[in-house]
């Protein structure tokens, strides 16, 4: 059974962020999958304070929830992280838990050791925006996630954007929620994808 690890970094239970992510879920929900889904703001988090002591010994020096989601990231086939665009970037809660991955980069270029390097593991990244559509609207966030999924060894498999959220919420996107449903369905075998509505 192909386990799916679904983060979701927006503050905002039951809004536009999680509604994204709950779309695809649904989709992914019809397959044989084992799902976690995990609220960043019901957990918590330390930010990352730079002091290099994964560089040096495997793990984290700080002892907090994120020793959970790293058992997450190391036992999950499918990472989904769903964040809202804050200054064209993923949100403080997003940001922090990829701050926290440093332990993963460390573990490989400073250690030296392996990190899931031969398994076929996915990433996707839901975001909304409330600004209209704009072409580059969601470009700084992509660098940042593509590092992340480098980071813990997962593909970068799909994008999914939505703009405009503040004039139309995303529960009244009825091709936005086929769209994901259809995604989730199909989503280990579904090609890359850059969606943006």
């Amino acid at each position: 059974m192909r386990k799916v690890l679904a983060l979701m970094g927006s503050p905002r239970k039951k809004k536009n962020t999680d509604e994204l992510l709950e779309y695809l879920l649904e989709g992914i929900r019809k397959k044989d999958y084992s799902i976690d889904k995990i609220y960043l703001a019901d957990k918590q988090i330390y930010p990352c304070s730079g002091c290099d002591y994964c560089g040096k010994v495997e793990g984290c020096v700080s002892k907090d929830d994120m020793n959970t989601i790293y058992d997450g990231f190391d036992n999950s086939d499918i990472i989904i992280v769903a964040a809202p665009i804050y200054f064209n970037s993923v949100n403080g809660l997003t940001k922090n838990l990829i701050d926290r991955c440093q332990k993963y980069w460390s573990l490989k270029y400073s250690l030296g050791k392996e990190y899931r390097r031969t398994e076929d593991r996915i990433g996707i990244f839901l975001a909304t925006g409330g600004a209209p559509f704009q072409h580059d609207q969601f470009n700084g966030s992509i660098p940042v996630m593509d590092y992340f999924f480098k980071s813990i060894n997962a593909r970068y498999k799909g994008n999914y954007f939505v703009s405009n959220t503040d004039e139309e919420p995303v529960n009244k996107r009825l091709d936005v929620k086929e769209e994901l449903i259809e995604i989730g369905n199909n989503i280990w075998n579904i090609r890359d994808f850059y969606l943006h509505r």
